[in-house]
């Protein structure tokens, strides 16, 4: 199996932890402030990653904890945007929206660093983006408060990946720190937030503890570690089609965890998301000559 084809399965299971992650923040809101929570999983995903992995943390050179903290300075919007998200719109729109980083990501990396992607990779995001649109729009195309926030998350995640992908491009940074790194930055930065806006407090039940700890060890330390790896061995835009698959993980969740129900053009807009996958991954042109070679 080629070393991008096994990055890209790698970050399929980091988006399914994403899809669930939008359950788990609603029930955690019950008991805890955004901040507070956002502060509570990234400081217990840095914490955890620090104790079990310090010897490979040594040595950690200043460019790594630059790209860190910008990293980590950009995540503190996107979890912001996905977190009053959740608190504003349903699950499933939620999902959608910030799935929008999809087409976010070609776009600034066209803008900014001058990318010039494929026409495959134009029809993929074009086709990701009628997925999502049938997924979240209602009938009136008015986007909810939740929404705003939604795409905020959305716009901040496509500029972390293309940091992301500067950054692992580098010979001095080193992946794996960057990966636990950018969790203690967006940890502390969340937990100021907190302080200044709210009253941080703990879980005070076990189902909100059992999702705080879900958040914090699967969602953001297993998730944005493994993610900074793969992204060794994928580009950015690669990463924000995959993700596209957040949505509707994020919508089967809802609707057996939470009993949301999609409208029958959502379905579809989910069979597009899962097409526009399988288009980004097989490499038709190869398939033809194999079988022409027969």
């Amino acid at each position: 199996m080629k070393t991008q084809i096994k990055a890209d399965l790698m970050l399929v299971l980091v988006t399914l932890c994403w899809g669930v992650s939008y359950y788990m923040i609603d029930v955690c809101l019950v008991e805890m402030g955004t901040f507070n929570l956002n502060a509570f999983r990234f400081l217990g995903a840095f914490i955890i990653a620090a104790i079990f992995t310090f010897p490979k943390l040594r040595g950690v050179s200043k460019e790594t904890l630059k790209y860190a903290f910008f990293i980590g300075f950009s995540l503190v919007f996107v979890y912001m945007g996905a977190t009053f998200g959740v608190m504003y719109t349903s699950l499933s729109n939620s999902g959608f929206l910030c799935a929008l980083s999809v087409v976010f990501t070609p776009l600034l990396g066209i803008i900014i660093f001058k990318q010039r992607p494929g026409k495959k990779m134009v029809f993929v995001v074009l086709v990701c983006l009628v997925g999502i649109a049938l997924m979240s729009l209602n009938e009136q195309l008015k986007p909810a408060l939740g929404d705003i926030f939604c795409l905020m998350c959305a716009f901040a995640y496509a500029v972390d990946l293309l940091i992301t992908e500067r950054a692992v491009a580098k010979e001095e940074v080193n992946a794996f720190q960057l990966g636990v790194f950018q969790l203690g930055f967006t940890g502390i930065f969340m937990l100021i937030l907190s302080f200044i806006f709210e009253d941080p407090c703990l879980p005070s039940t076990g189902i909100v503890w059992g999702s705080a700890l879900f958040l914090a060890v699967f969602c953001t330390g297993v998730a944005f570690i493994v993610q900074t790896i793969a992204q060794q061995y994928t580009s950015a835009t690669h990463v924000g089609v995959i993700f596209t698959l957040e949505p509707v993980f994020a919508g089967i969740v809802a609707f057996v965890l939470a009993g949301e129900i999609l409208l029958p053009r959502a379905y579809f807009g989910a069979f597009l998301l899962l097409a526009s996958l399988i288009i980004m991954e097989v490499d038709v042109k190869q398939i033809v000559n194999k079988i022409k070679g027969k």
